[in-house]
């Protein structure tokens, strides 16, 4: 606890520098911070060891590894990381070193409660995921332009769906990007049954005939390691 009573240590998975696989800033060098802990279980979920595996630290031990990596750019995530309330202590932390934060953010949680300095990387989850009615949808009037929004999609029925939600939000105006993501790769002998992979492929001709003004993204650490290699 610190002097005010507030808890001001957090139950971290893992801390790491690898290359940025996802997102605008995809291929460059970032150090990760993935919290312990989740609240949805997705059908295509690649990070399951993230739900239950980490250690209780005090966010000052964080902020020093993540300097020690000598590295600008910052992604804090999870597991979900908006569901221990020492986060926004540790992106205001990084926040104030100069770091470029990003937070990666499942969508069911408030996103209003973050350091306006970060940058929200959110998801809105289809309804091949399983959590669909998750989605906390007031989310969106709280998203800037400094902001970017993923969507995870399993096959046409979620390809549609996510383009009327792209449509009807407006969200190519509202955030820096909007990016789609094949679920390609389901991680084997995991605790989640997992889906069929979309191939990218279809993904991006469906975009392209629709001239839908997002992003199409693979994951670029995948490509470069192992899809099960923990740690990048």
């Amino acid at each position: 606890m610190n002097r005010h009573g507030m808890d001001d240590s957090l139950l971290v998975n893992e801390v790491f520098c690898s290359i940025q696989g996802e997102g605008t800033r995809a291929g460059l060098a970032c150090v990760f911070v993935r919290l312990t802990g989740c609240h949805l279980r997705c059908a295509y979920c690649d990070t399951e060891h993230a739900f239950h595996e980490g250690q209780r630290r005090a966010v000052d031990d964080v902020v020093a590894e993540v300097e020690s990596f000598g590295c600008d750019l910052v992604e804090i995530t999870g597991g979900e990381p908006l569901l221990q309330a020492a986060v926004h202590g540790l992106m205001s932390r990084l926040c104030d070193a100069g770091r470029t934060v990003l937070v990666e953010t499942d969508g069911a949680c408030d996103i209003s409660a973050c350091d306006p300095r970060a940058i929200r990387i959110m998801d809105i989850k289809t309804p091949a995921s399983g959590e669909a009615d998750r989605n906390l949808w007031t989310n969106i009037t709280h998203l800037t332009s400094c902001d970017e929004v993923k969507l995870v999609i399993c096959d046409r029925g979620d390809y549609e769906w996510s383009r009327d939600v792209v449509r009807r939000h407006d969200l190519p105006r509202r955030v820096s990007a909007v990016l789609f993501s094949a679920a390609s790769f389901v991680a084997p002998g995991t605790e989640i049954a997992g889906v069929a992979g979309l191939a990218i492929r279809d993904l991006a001709q469906w975009v392209l005939a629709d001239r839908l003004g997002v992003r199409l993204q693979a994951q670029l650490h995948k490509l470069i390691w192992d899809p099960t290699t923990r740690g990048v």
